[in-house]
């Protein structure tokens, strides 16, 4: 029934023209912005990548698009190459290296350039290790270079590589120091002078420091100092000087940089890799409300391993072969997995794995000796351009796809901070709280109760999240332990879910509307959840009470959600012309409630079929434009495997458009594949939200 509108619509995703002017081999395409270090909301290094933009056409950017020096240069026989960045370096002479192929996985960024007869691999791993908490918080990142003849000849081979002072604050203006230390590590260190704990400029953290390492081999050299001398230096002699700058300055001020170099010898067959580390540490990490509105200082888990940084990095470098194996092994599960859908999901999915882990931070609370490692907290930063909140349930909510898939576990932990600090008593509010802060890394709460009020959004996200993780592991603790909680927010969804009051959803930028059919969804699941929750914990006659609710609900839901010529889903009540994406059902497939009628489903895949734009199905009537990550919930809920197809199709073609060069953004427009106002938000985690779903003897999960 649904094939006129699709073959139209699979028309359009094929016939569209090519954008950019890409010369090199992309696997699986070539994305907007290729992830290159990012591992937390501190350390987020991109290439702008745009229509076509190779390795050494731009420089690496921060997520927000700010500028991180980060250059590199290679010696070929005597003549210099760059590979890395756009370095102007006057007196000098040298040639830009030809990009040959990009390839992006779950965890790597990986470019192969031709440097005259020899080819540079240059692989950007970003480990992805939820089940290794301490692997997981670790803030750093790697970067591996090898080289390889392809004439067959020897040819001498030396590298370079430095990073600027760029990469430790937004406010280009301000004071730097650094220090190098050397030892079997080689570790250039970079802060600013005058340091503002938890407080953010242009969203690096003012705190902290930039760590640049690598293995200090007998060929290894370096140096720190004015950007043109120093790379200057590499390029006129092959190798640095093993000197310190100790002029600081500030970090536009002659632009110090602090640099590495590798003479790699006489090259035929590949080399091993050189590998470095770029990283972004700060203690403490996170400022959290307790009880009786008092303030902890909670540390980055790794800090339970690891006494210094520096052990950190030695660990870390020294792990390298290692910590590449499993992240070979994570990128072939969550292939395999993906694939199973489509090649086209598998690569949305590839991209938007490190670009959500690279929102969150993995916390544990000091004690007087030591650290409690029973008390582990993770946060996660929304990464809008204004407000930057912590833990925003609404954007923990469309990415809790990912932590179900990879481990459960960090999504409770994500859950946990909203749990106490409600429990406390402190948040006045009788529905769930829209945030944990209105500016990361300061988790301080809202005791006064004007955060941005979206009742019935939050309270049900906050009770179907709890299910599923209960779901998911068998874990009793969150209900058990927060049940008189999960039950106030229920009690308000029964007041005014069914028929919710004038007030703004998750996508807010769409505006408030009263009696929005879609949020209703959420509400009667929400009961229907507690409902189980209640059954979960001996409470039959809740359970049963909340049951009886949630379906009387769902019929009168129909009556009121359906349009007048019963074809589809009304955006709001009693406007028939209206309809939108009705993304909350996807909840009712996940928990397995089996509230809503399968003629819903049917009804709605009808309805999409007919009613797709060239990059996408809109929101909702009230414009063009659309969200990725709700384009692929709606495709775990459509019943037509070629219209979910379609939706998949859709986000792959918009996020391989050209159009921007800024990390995956989630909201963009459905006519013309252009990006809205979002970018680099833990959101994409809920673009795995079809693996949660599939048919699998263990359901959703890497194990």
């Amino acid at each position: 029934m649904y094939a006129p509108a699709i073959i139209a619509a699979w028309c359009s995703l094929l016939l569209a023209p090519v954008l950019g002017a890409v010369t090199w081999t992309a696997t699986p395409f070539n994305p907007a912005a290729v992830p290159l270090a990012v591992r937390s909301p501190y350390l987020s290094a991109w290439l702008p990548q745009g229509a076509g933009t190779a390795l050494n056409d731009a420089w690496p950017t921060f997520w927000t698009g700010s500028i991180l020096g980060w250059a590199g240069f290679v010696k070929v026989d005597g003549t210099a190459y760059n590979w890395l960045g756009v370095p102007s370096v006057p007196g000098t002479t040298f040639n830009k290296a030809t990009q040959k192929s990009l390839k992006f996985t779950s965890t790597q960024s990986v470019f192969v350039l031709s440097a005259g007869p020899v080819d540079l691999t240059v692989t950007f791993l970003s480990p992805v290790e939820p089940t290794d908490l301490v692997n997981q918080s670790l803030p750093l990142s790697y970067y591996a270079v090898s080289a390889a003849s392809t004439d067959g000849k020897a040819h001498s081979v030396q590298i370079y590589t430095d990073i600027s002072a760029e990469w430790v604050t937004g406010d280009n203006s301000l004071t730097a120091n650094w220090t190098t230390t050397t030892g079997n590590v080689l570790t250039h260190q970079v802060q600013l002078a005058s340091q503002s704990q938890f407080n953010e400029v242009g969203d690096h953290i003012q705190q902290g420091s930039a760590y640049h390492s690598t293995l200090n081999t007998a060929s290894a050299t370096w140096q720190t100092g004015q950007d043109t001398v120093v790379r200057a230096q590499f390029i006129n002699n092959g190798k640095l000087a093993n000197t310190q700058d100790t002029a600081f300055r500030a970090v536009s001020d002659r632009w110090p940089v602090f640099a590495f170099a590798h003479d790699l010898g006489s090259v035929t067959g590949a080399t091993a890799p050189v590998v470095f580390s770029v990283g972004h540490v700060r203690d403490p990490a996170i400022q959290y409300i307790i009880a009786n509105n008092g303030r902890q200082s909670r540390s980055l888990f790794f800090w339970t391993r690891f006494s210094t940084v520096a052990s950190a990095i030695s660990t870390f470098l020294n792990d390298y072969a290692n910590a590449l194996a499993r992240a070979n092994a994570f990128d072939a599960k969550v292939n395999s997995d993906a694939t199973k859908i489509s090649s086209d999901y598998a690569s949305i999915v590839a991209l938007s794995i490190r670009q959500a882990f690279g929102a969150t931070e993995v916390t544990v609370s000091r004690t007087g000796s030591g650290f409690n490692t029973s008390d582990v907290l993770v946060f996660m930063k929304e990464s809008l351009t204004a407000p930057q909140n912590v833990n925003t349930v609404d954007v923990i909510f469309p990415s809790w796809p990912l932590f179900l898939y990879t481990n459960p576990t960090i999504g409770k932990q994500l859950l946990l901070p909203l749990f106490e600090y409600q429990a406390s008593g402190q948040y006045p509010n009788k529905w769930s709280v829209h945030d944990m802060g209105a500016s990361y890394p300061k988790a301080i709460g809202h005791n006064d109760g004007r955060d941005e009020a979206m009742p019935v959004e939050e309270s049900g996200n906050m009770l179907i999240m709890t299910l599923s993780y209960t779901q998911k592991t068998n874990d009793l603790s969150l209900i058990r332990t927060y049940f008189n909680l999960l039950d106030q927010w229920t009690q308000f969804l029964i007041t005014d879910s069914l028929i919710p009051a004038n007030q703004i959803s998750t996508d807010d930028f769409a505006g408030s509307l009263a009696n929005q059919t879609n949020l209703a969804i959420k509400g009667i699941i929400g009961i229907k959840a507690m409902a189980q929750i209640a059954s979960l914990v001996g409470d039959t006659a809740r359970s049963s009470n909340y049951s009886n609710i949630a379906a009387s609900y769902v019929q009168q839901w129909q009556k009121f959600a359906t349009s007048s010529d019963g074809t589809h889903l009304t955006l709001a009540y009693g406007d028939s012309a209206s309809w939108g994406l009705a993304y909350n059902l996807y909840a009712d497939k996940l928990l397995k409630t089996n509230l809503f009628p399968a003629s819903v489903f049917t009804m709605q895949t009808n309805w999409y079929s007919s009613h797709a734009n060239a990059f996408g199905v809109p929101l909702d009537t009230r414009h063009t434009y659309t969200k990725s990550d709700w384009e692929i919930w709606t495709a775990g809920l459509v019943t037509s495997t070629s219209v979910r197809d379609l939706l998949i199709s859709s986000v792959r073609k918009y996020a391989a458009d050209g159009k921007s060069s800024q990390p995956l953004g989630d909201w963009y427009e459905t006519t013309d594949g252009s990006v809205e106002g979002f970018r680099a938000r833990p959101v994409v985690g809920g673009h795995l939200a079809l693996v949660c779903i599939v048919p699998r003897a263990r359901g959703c999960g890497l194990f």
